[in-house]
């Protein structure tokens, strides 16, 4: 399976694993699955990092980076369509950067890890729910 990590579940695979539920624990530990990162997930952690809403062991650069390679993951990139997608997506809250991890995820035919219940409600793209044990 192909996975596409909301920001949220990245930061915790990272931080907080225990708020990952057993199923997507499994999925992210199976080497068999593919992981996936949008540039928009990085950007926030860093937006978040900057407005000390989230606390950071070291820079946010440098922990950006020490992640990235902790946790492989391919690079979904952010290209013309995936802004075209972004706009086209009826998304309730209008959070730019949910548009972009949406679109992202069906641009590149990848499951949306997430915990979101906007983002499980929408049905936009297929989901591997952050929910339960």
């Amino acid at each position: 399976m192909k996975l596409l990590l909301d920001t949220h579940i990245w930061l915790w695979s990272a931080l907080d694993p225990a708020r990952l539920s057993k199923r997507v624990r499994v999925a992210l530990e199976n080497r068999e699955n593919e992981l996936w990162l949008s540039p928009m997930s990085v950007w926030e952690t860093l937006v978040l990092a900057r407005k000390k809403r989230l606390i950071l062991e070291s820079t946010p650069e440098q922990w950006v980076r020490r992640a990235l390679n902790d946790l492989p993951v391919r690079e979904a990139p952010m290209s013309h369509e995936v802004a075209i997608q972004s706009e086209a997506l009826r998304l309730n809250p209008n959070d730019p950067a949910d548009r972009f991890i949406v679109a992202t995820a069906l641009v590149y035919e990848l499951t949306l890890v997430t915990a979101d219940k906007q983002l499980m409600k929408g049905r936009q793209v297929p989901v591997l729910a952050n929910a339960g044990s």
